[in-house]
């Protein structure tokens, strides 16, 4: 029977509640929190401090708070009273993030956090019972307070690490420092009034740094307002006091200052001065800086492979002209680049529209919608059939003679022809146009319509520039019977495109809808052709034919909606990509990993210029494949997601492509530029995963 005592003991020590690893605790649920104490250590070993750490689940839609909560809400209440051989805690908070709920600023953590715990043991190397009761206030549309009652035991013992180790050294690399590790310096702090100036330095660009202010007596401040400076590397953060008292002055008030920028923080203490160093000259410089970024952004536009879709419609533009008087010309080329500038200004209303209503915003998300891909189908198909002859829109004499001619060569044509090339190019990024639009749809309206303004200047610029030296088109041929072949080549193109629309719906609502999409693009097709064969008097029967198949095509997403057997968003065509997961990135550098991201969509043509171009050939295709070092992950922004909204709108982006490389020597990340190049991509992974020091 002796024999059978040990083991028994064992199984009595597993069942036992709340026994287990001794550096872990059990969960404890109370309403919409779970938590439970861990340990670094599996015993104390002869340790003045041992790290612990309380580690908080939320159920989803839930937050609890930071030390100093903003307008409302406590910071956790810890009674460690009954636990034996503690003499001392030190809960330490990480970073927070901002909740900003119907006017009020509040600093917090949703979905989990862990605390690192500091203790210091009454008598080193005896072991160390712990029982704690914590006070959380846990809020969604409403608050409650919730109490758990936690207990671990850390016996004596060598302090080898536990289970819990690498979690809690994950959470204290979350703590704010001085900025040696992340990079970040506050480097002046100015007040006045109820304004307070923060100016913050750092090692790589930033892209949406916050400020938490402590001071006493308390005052809250709004999310605050960024001007970037010295490529990004520099920012000016104005934020204004919520309520702020009566005769309140910033000026000279001492302070504790945390910035954040995406996992990167600061903890400064500091004292305002006097005035406001950034003021409205720094904003016009800013703003006039990001103008001339814009303009760059969009020129480079035409020479991205976003112009393969509308190559066509440029090169009929220019070849139209041919021969044509000077007038004629100048006004040909301004009524198209008048067509881009419209369009780029309709779709900042339209974006300025959608981010007052609290949606998702950002460059192209106009391709997420299954109606806005139906209608570019069929504008491109009745394009394409007018290019090949089958139709013409007949208009009254006098607004063709307005407009400047038939057959699409007046002003209205050529407008048209602006206007229609500025939508197909919408899915395709640029260098300095992922910045710009960045920086317009992190500002409000008026940022917002210059920048897009400034871009849409920039991508009709080629315009601009032959309407301000017209007599450049006597050098193109002159129209003649070569264009009807001309025309029928460019219409395959636009007939290209619309194929590659259609690939695109795929995904938005499945193979069944998009193919009766493509079938009734057919019957159009047929429509106009039959209706040009019939007598005069009968052509109506064609056109309205093609006008009834064009609507019931819109009716099909309505019908059978995003969901009816629509691809999966996540859908890899190599095995080495996995599903994004952001949660996981910090896990797999922690034990010393190199994560690549690529945030895309099937809509991008920039993103699957990368992809064939550099990400799926030659040495970064092999390093990617590497699953002992690297984990590649994919974003499919194809259709409407918003944890990758948001996570684009945390580094600043609004667009796409986005590619960012994570690892042991960048925790915080390297962006890449939005064009890729198999050098930049090969020396973001070195310097990631820390063969190349920054």
């Amino acid at each position: 029977m002796k024999r059978f005592v040990p083991f028994l003991l064992a199984i009595l020590a597993l069942a036992a509640p709340g026994m287990g690893r001794a550096e872990t605790g059990s969960w404890v649920k109370s309403g919409p929190v779970e938590a439970r104490l861990v340990a670094s250590v599996q015993g104390v070993g002869d340790l003045a401090k041992i790290p612990l750490g309380l580690e908080v689940r939320l159920e989803p839609g839930w937050k609890t708070y930071w030390r100093t909560p903003g307008d409302a809400g406590f910071a956790p209440r810890l009674d460690w009273s009954e636990s034996r051989n503690l003499k001392a805690t030190e809960l330490i908070y990480p970073a927070p993030h901002r909740f900003t709920v119907l006017g009020f600023e509040t600093a917090g953590y949703d979905a989990e956090v862990l605390f690192p715990i500091a203790a210091t043991p009454a008598e080193p190397g005896k072991p160390l019972d712990l029982a704690l009761k914590a006070e959380l206030l846990v809020c969604s549309t409403i608050c409650v307070p919730e109490m758990v009652a936690l207990s671990l035991s850390i016996p004596e013992g060598p302090a080898t690490p536990g289970a819990s180790a690498n979690d809690i050294a994950r959470a204290q690399s979350l703590v704010p420092g001085d900025g040696r590790a992340s990079g970040l310096t506050v480097t002046a702090v100015r007040g006045q009034g109820a304004v307070l100036e923060v100016e913050v330095t750092a090692r790589e660009p930033m892209v949406a740094p916050d400020v938490f202010v402590e001071t006493d007596p308390p005052v809250t401040f709004a999310v605050p307002k960024s001007q970037f400076l010295d490529g990004d590397r520099r920012a000016i953060l104005r934020m204004d006091a919520t309520d702020p008292t009566p005769g309140l002055d910033l000026a000279g008030r001492a302070m504790t200052l945390t910035v954040v920028d995406g996992n990167r923080s600061v903890e400064a203490p500091a004292t305002a001065a006097a005035g406001l160093g950034g003021g409205a000259g720094a904003a016009s410089a800013g703003l006039l800086a990001m103008l001339g970024v814009a303009l760059l952004g969009g020129l480079i536009l035409n020479l991205m492979p976003c112009v393969l879709p509308v190559l066509s419609l440029k090169l009929l533009s220019i070849v139209q002209h041919g021969g044509r008087a000077p007038a004629a010309v100048r006004a040909g080329f301004l009524a198209s680049a008048a067509g881009i500038l419209t369009s780029f200004l309709i779709l900042a209303g339209a974006l300025v529209a959608v981010k007052a209503a609290g949606g998702a915003v950002g460059w192209g998300i106009q391709f997420q919608q299954p109606l806005f891909l139906v209608f570019m189908v069929v504008l491109v198909t009745l394009f394409a059939a007018n290019l090949w002859g089958l139709f013409e829109l007949p208009l009254p004499r006098a607004v063709a003679d307005r407009l400047g001619g038939p057959e699409g060569q007046g002003l209205g044509g050529q407008f048209a022809t602006g206007a229609f090339a500025t939508l197909l190019a919408t899915p395709c990024s640029a260098p300095f146009l992922g910045t710009a639009v960045g920086f317009a749809l992190s500002r409000g309206a008026p940022e917002v319509f210059a920048i897009f303004a400034a871009l849409g200047v920039g991508l009709a610029l080629p315009y601009l520039l032959i309407a301000a030296f017209p007599r450049a088109a006597r050098l193109l041929p002159r129209p003649g019977r070569w264009m009807v072949a001309l025309r029928r080549v460019l219409g395959g193109a636009l007939a290209l495109t619309a194929l590659w629309l259609l690939s695109v719906l795929v995904v938005q609502v499945g193979e069944v809808p998009a193919l009766a999409v493509a079938v009734l693009m057919g019957g159009l097709v047929a429509a106009l052709w039959l209706g040009r064969r019939l007598a005069e008097t009968a052509r109506w029967a064609g056109a309205a034919l093609a006008g009834l198949l064009a609507l019931v095509a819109f009716a099909v997403p309505a019908v059978f909606g995003p969901s009816a057997g629509a691809a999966p968003v996540a859908e890899s065509t190599a095995a080495r990509w996995t599903v994004f997961d952001e949660a996981a990135i910090r896990e797999q550098v922690a034990v010393g990993r190199t994560v690549f991201v690529d945030v895309t969509a099937d809509w991008c043509i920039t993103c699957q210029a990368n992809k064939k171009l550099v990400l799926n050939r030659g040495t970064v295709a092999q390093r990617l494949e590497d699953a002992g070092t690297v984990t590649a992950m994919r974003a499919d922004w194809t259709r409407p997601d918003e944890s990758i909204a948001r996570y684009l709108a945390r580094h600043g982006r609004y667009g796409i492509p986005f590619n960012i490389v994570y690892g042991p020597g960048a925790p915080d990340g390297i962006a890449l530029p939005e064009l890729l190049t198999e050098g930049a991509v090969l020396e973001a992974l070195d310097r990631a995963s820390g063969k190349i020091k920054s």
